[in-house]
């Protein structure tokens, strides 16, 4: 309960609670509205700490999976919390300007992409040093455009599993391809929203650059956490598959050194005595003179 206060504490600080003006809220919204104040929404942080907790156990068990989980925060104040927290976790982010097909249309942005690598490729091997110093600057700033887009999603090979957005209203083209994709969704929801368009609601300020900063890094917290617990896992099953095996082994070994125990007594003993046949006369009887 205690950790609960001092996450509350900071989130207070940070300016987590702040709303949008009265006219501009959504009336989903209200199970997570605390009061109204001066015209302006006050935000439930006791219902923030529960979604954040929920929404952090949840994507850090699809990181303990090994699954890819997307970043997504184009709006000036988050691009820089984003990028630093996502290549942090080693996951796909996307901060410039989201592409209409980044998601239903994959295999084409994956083209894309792909094109992006091997122009740089062919920058750094010296393979267009035969062309003119005008055609490499063209093709050296059609780089750095697909660069400044595609560049958070260069080490993506298949869609995420989920994606978490800063501000699901700036993201709904994203959002809306997620949902037909069935991909799962997580997201910060101001008082102008609707917290049901995400499976994973974070009822916050999405705008000002602290509250976004201090729930993406207890986000990104979490699934780091679920990566270690991964690797952690997979160095245990790792160490038991190898005393498996070497007990394998010293059991074969000493299955031959049996084998070839046998084998041994059995040529180099001393000769077994040979018992005569019942009848066979065994010694011959001394013969009476």
């Amino acid at each position: 309960m205690e950790n609960n206060t001092s996450l509350q504490q900071q989130l207070l600080e940070a300016g987590v609670h702040f709303g949008h003006l009265r006219k501009k809220w959504n009336p989903k919204m209200l199970p997570y509205i605390y009061a109204e104040k001066k015209g302006i929404h006050i935000i439930d942080l006791n219902k923030t700490v529960e979604c954040l907790q929920e929404t952090a156990n949840a994507l850090k068990n699809i990181a303990k999976s090994g699954k890819k989980i997307m970043f997504v925060g184009t709006k000036k104040q988050a691009k820089e919390i984003v990028t630093e927290c996502a290549k942090r976790v080693n996951m796909p982010y996307v901060t410039e300007r989201w592409l209409g097909g980044m998601l239903t249309n994959f295999n084409t942005v994956r083209k894309s992409v792909k094109k992006m690598q091997s122009i740089e490729k062919m920058l750094n091997d010296g393979s267009f040093d035969s062309i003119t110093k005008k055609e490499r600057l063209q093709l050296s700033r059609d780089k750095d455009k697909m660069e400044k887009v595609l560049g958070g999603i260069a080490q993506l090979g298949r869609v995420p599993a989920a994606l978490f957005i800063i501000d699901i209203g700036h993201e709904h083209i994203a959002l809306a391809e997620a949902k037909r994709l069935g991909i799962t969704t997580f997201g910060m929801v101001d008082t102008n929203c609707d917290p049901n368009k995400v499976e994973f609601p974070v009822p916050a300020n999405d705008d000002a650059t602290k509250s976004i900063a201090i729930i993406t890094n207890y986000i990104t917290a979490a699934i780091a956490e679920g990566l270690a617990e991964r690797q952690a896992e997979k160095a245990e099953e790792d160490e038991a598959e190898e005393t498996t095996d070497n007990a394998l082994k010293f059991s074969v070994e000493e299955d031959a050194d049996a084998e070839g125990g046998k084998r041994a007594g059995g040529k180099g003993g001393a000769p077994k005595r040979r018992v005569p046949a019942a009848g066979s006369g065994g010694r011959k009887p001394a013969q009476k003179k």
